[in-house]
């Protein structure tokens, strides 16, 4: 004897097609809310760019220096200052250079500005001054630093006049200098962590 299921009985089940179709709403509003946190991280991310530019051109415009802050590179200044350590400047038009002043100069074809000490200045008839500088570590005065030719700073040349500093919090930026490598390293990491975190 052979028993017949009848079709009556049969409970038709989900086919493949309206199993996408019940899903790609899902799947469609995940992707729009991923793709907003990324814009919207990648917009937060410009604004604390922004906002760090803007600090620093407000630093700039209250010090009157084009770099308010600067790192110590080496270590002629040392005891005063040693490598790593974060100098805040001025540079204000009114304020004088005097002898034993810390400044921050340029050279003529040097990149990096220079920090050391005013060691004597030259004034002419007429008022200008001329300066002359040496690093506390260092045996000789900055002639030899100088270019070819000149033998005192004038005004112009200066960055800046030491006003205050942190000691060796500058080393990251010394390490980002020295291993290009950890520097790409560092701005990767702080751009993850700027785009992942969550409010």
């Amino acid at each position: 004897m052979v028993l017949r299921q009848s079709s009556s009985n049969l409970v038709p089940g989900p086919t493949k097609s309206a199993d996408f179709y019940s899903t790609y709403p899902r799947l469609h509003l995940t992707t729009c809310l991923i793709c907003f946190q990324l814009y919207y991280q990648v917009l937060n991310f410009g604004m604390i760019v922004s906002s760090a530019l803007m600090i620093w051109k407000g630093l700039m415009v209250v010090t009157g220096s084009e770099s308010p802050i600067v790192v110590v590179l080496s270590g002629s200044m040392e005891p005063a200052f040693h490598r790593g350590d974060l100098l805040f400047l001025t540079n204000r038009v009114e304020d004088p250079i005097r002898v034993g002043e810390i400044v921050v100069f340029r050279i003529e074809g040097r990149e990096i500005p220079i920090v050391h000490r005013v060691l004597k200045i030259h004034e002419k008839e007429n008022g200008e001054i001329k300066f002359l500088t040496k690093g506390d570590n260092n045996s000789v005065d900055d002639r030899g630093l100088y270019k070819p030719g000149q033998h005192w700073l004038e005004k112009k040349d200066v960055v800046g006049r030491a006003r205050g500093f942190v000691p060796y919090i500058g080393i990251v930026t010394i390490l980002m200098n020295d291993y290009p490598k950890f520097k790409y390293a560092v701005l990767f990491l702080l751009g993850l962590f700027v785009l992942v975190h969550r409010e």
